[in-house]
């Protein structure tokens, strides 16, 4: 009797949460797609060469901006035109227009991950290959892609903090793995100076002191989830790793030369970093000095990021120069056909550390600590985000 009582009780508590909009899981697929075709178009470039415009990845990562212009499009004009009034009662307005504020980071976002498409062609067609991850068109689709995922960010974050109980939590899942993405996004945008070859160079921890603590610790802030900062590290974590070991089940053969080095699959990107680590450690350490002033917190929470990320990852590095890490499951057996048998990623050797070394770890502790002090803040007004 009493089991038969329990269950219509938990049924209805489930069937009484309510439904999460569908447009906040068009942001979470669009980013996704945006995340999975930009790798997936690094290692086409990597593998293939770039042999047409019209590639799957290309497709991937532009139905990413429709996805966004759609939706973003839709919440502003329903909201706008009253279609929704629930939303508009907590809608922000610009240029006449009423919505969250969310979708509008993303229209904007779309606007440019669209327009840099054309752009790229062009380019493309004018000068040859990029040279650079950076090149002019991809700096705009990179700043639209951004734009994407903290506008769907903010937009799922004005849900989750008008929220309470269970529908809170789950919004809160969706929220953290949007913070994931970013810290994906940031490692993209690194990546020329995250190669393992720079791995013991004091460059590297200076570009990864700057792109990483921020995100991680701002949206673990404003999460207020105890294991927010590991769930965003493991999230990605597990993204890229996926990546290393999915990828290159696939056959890939280059269409472009020189031919260094003769591939046959398509070639992921390295093996994540282990900011897993340090992302531990500031969940365990954090609740112990919320009630600090937020320099001192800056200056806890940047050290300790610094600090343990230093410990794990130099040593991890010179691991992954060893034939014990020359395997699928670490691939550092996979490079791109430009890679000839000379250089230093095919001897498995790193690139010599700067003379003024020592400089740059100092440089790279403070930005550690700025950048932890700039998520500090941040983490605190995306709390305060209701529209």
């Amino acid at each position: 009797m009493a089991d038969s009582i329990a269950l219509p009780r938990a049924q209805a508590r489930t069937a009484s949460l309510p439904a999460i909009p569908w447009y906040l899981w068009a942001s979470v697929i669009g980013v996704t797609s945006a995340m999975i075709g930009v790798h997936w178009d690094i290692s086409w470039h990597r593998s293939i060469g770039r042999d047409t415009f019209w590639t799957p990845p290309h497709m991937a990562i532009y139905l990413c901006g429709v996805i966004a212009g759609i939706s973003s499009a839709y919440l502003i004009l329903a909201t706008t035109f009253g279609l929704l009034p629930e939303v508009r009662a907590t809608s922000v307005k610009m240029w006449g227009f009423h919505g969250p504020l969310g979708a509008f980071i993303t229209a904007w976002g779309g606007v440019a991950m669209l327009t840099s498409a054309p752009f790229d062609d062009w380019w493309h067609n004018a000068y040859g290959l990029d040279v650079k991850i950076l090149s002019p068109p991809h700096t705009v689709l990179a700043a639209g892609v951004l734009g994407i995922e903290i506008g769907a960010l903010i937009l799922v974050l004005g849900y989750m903090n008008r929220a309470v109980g269970d529908e809170r939590r789950r919004l809160n899942w969706l929220y953290l793995y949007l913070g994931s993405m970013i810290v994906v996004v940031f490692q993209i945008l690194t990546m020329e100076y995250t190669d393992r070859v720079l791995q013991h160079t004091g460059t590297f921890y200076l570009v990864v002191s700057i792109a990483v603590p921020a995100a991680l610790i701002a949206v673990s802030t404003a999460s207020g989830m105890k294991w927010g900062a590991t769930i965003i590290a493991g999230v990605y974590t597990l993204f890229t790793a996926s990546l290393v070991w999915i990828l290159p089940l696939f056959p890939a053969q280059p269409k472009l030369g020189p031919v260094f080095n003769p591939v046959t699959q398509f070639v992921p990107p390295q093996f994540p970093l282990l900011i897993i680590v340090p992302a531990i450690a500031l969940d365990l350490i954090r609740p112990r000095v919320r009630e600090w002033n937020i320099w001192l917190q800056a200056l806890v929470c940047g050290s300790v990021f610094f600090a343990l990320f230093f410990a794990v990852e130099w040593p991890f590095a010179s691991f992954l120069m060893t034939p014990a890490a020359a395997n699928g499951f670490f691939g550092t057996i996979y490079r791109d056909y430009g890679t000839g048998p000379n250089t230093l990623e095919a001897r498995n050797l790193f690139l010599p550390a700067e003379r003024n070394f020592s400089t740059m770890l100092w440089i790279a502790f403070g930005a550690a600590l700025a950048t932890a002090r700039f998520g500090l803040g941040w983490g605190r007004w995306m709390r305060t985000v209701k529209r």
